[in-house]
């Protein structure tokens, strides 16, 4: 009697394995239905920005003096400000990036203390930097945190100096 539950069970176990492997292959023939219409309708570059867009400090000016925590007001032209999560025709985000550069068209925005993500869609900030020279970088990016490049940067070095208010 225990051989025969056994052998059912090994049976059982057959057959699953098989199905899983059936299973298997219908859902990685799916996936490859399913990615190619994603990638023919992924925007590319062309389609997916402004070529005329830019972004700019709306308050801020190279070389400018400031106290921290310093206001910053971020602006962009020809594109639309818009929440993180979908990637749309000519909107996406912004990003400060303190003391770095622009981040690389196509690479995604990394996300550490020195590249700061408004996935909100906000367009204004406090910052607290300690005293010295700094470069703030602007950095637009799409809905997944993917870099407009350098076109939709703008750098700017300002110099924090203690305040003297106290």
């Amino acid at each position: 009697m225990k051989r025969l539950f056994t052998f059912m069970i090994l049976g059982a176990l057959l057959a699953s394995c098989n199905n899983s492997k059936n299973q298997q292959a219908e859902a990685e023939e799916e996936v490859k239905t399913t990615v190619v219409p994603v990638e023919k309708a992924a925007l590319n570059e062309e389609e997916s920005v402004n070529k005329e867009a830019s972004v700019f400090f709306v308050n801020l000016q190279e070389g400018e003096k400031v106290t921290s925590p310093l206001k910053v007001e971020m602006g962009v032209i020809g594109m639309d400000v818009e929440p993180a999560g979908e990637v749309h025709t000519n909107k996406g985000h912004h990003h400060i990036i303190v003391d770095g550069s622009f981040v690389k068209d196509g690479e995604i925005v990394p996300m550490d203390k020195t590249h700061l993500h408004f996935g909100k869609g906000q367009k204004e900030t406090e910052l607290e930097l300690a005293p010295g020279k700094h470069s703030l970088t602007l950095q637009f990016a799409d809905g997944v945190h993917k870099s407009y490049g350098e076109g939709l940067s703008k750098t700017i070095e300002i110099e924090v100096v203690e305040n003297t208010n106290h």
